[in-house]
């Protein structure tokens, strides 16, 4: 649509004006023209309308009656189906992982990855198979199993080969007793 260029005065709050008017005038024949294309198609909506319908709808979505809210799952049950999805992920990553592998790299996978093995290797690991334990038992065995032989060469003592067996056992419970005694103390369990 033309603009009418009129002259307009000199005065800058009469050019305000004026274009304050222009700007309106312009804005009702848009207005005029939206509502023309509304009539002429029903399913279309003014973008006034839309926002009302679309804020009406939010307004309703976050009232929820009392029996709605009643219905979402338990924290239990997600609980469950987050199990669920972590199980089926490890079996997915496994399932891949394996197929990449050699035929004595995959039966050997196969069998420490069976879940048999891994429960009684977790619960090995925290109650036998301490690090401070056998980190114990490895130095008191060198310590003992070395000194018992230079004692028995000095002395001329045959060794039965039970020593250093004997020794790491002695060393083993020496170290659970201080990981038992570190965890009593500190209440932090080892890494």
């Amino acid at each position: 649509m033309p603009l009418n260029h009129e002259k307009q005065p000199q005065n800058p709050e009469n050019n305000n004006e004026a274009l304050h008017q222009l700007g309106q005038e312009q804005a009702e024949r848009l207005r005029a023209h939206y509502e023309q294309i509304g009539e002429k198609s029903p399913e279309r909506e003014t973008s006034s309308e839309t926002a009302k319908n679309e804020a009406l709808e939010a307004a309703v979505s976050h009232e929820k009656p009392a029996h709605e809210e009643r219905n979402t799952p338990s924290p239990a049950v997600r609980r469950g189906s987050i199990k669920s999805e972590r199980a089926a992920s490890y079996k997915r990553t496994m399932t891949q992982i394996q197929s990449e592998m050699s035929a004595p790299s995959r039966a050997f996978s196969k069998v420490i990855h069976n879940k048999a093995v891994e429960k009684t290797s977790e619960v090995a690991g925290a109650t036998i198979a301490r690090p401070n334990a056998i980190l114990a038992g490895s130095i008191f065995a060198f310590a003992f199993t070395l000194a018992t032989y230079l004692i028995a060469k000095h002395y001329g003592y045959p060794l039965s080969g039970f020593e250093t067996i004997g020794s790491f056992i002695v060393g083993w419970i020496a170290g659970l007793l201080f990981d038992y005694f570190r965890i009593m103390i500190t209440g932090k369990p080892s890494l």
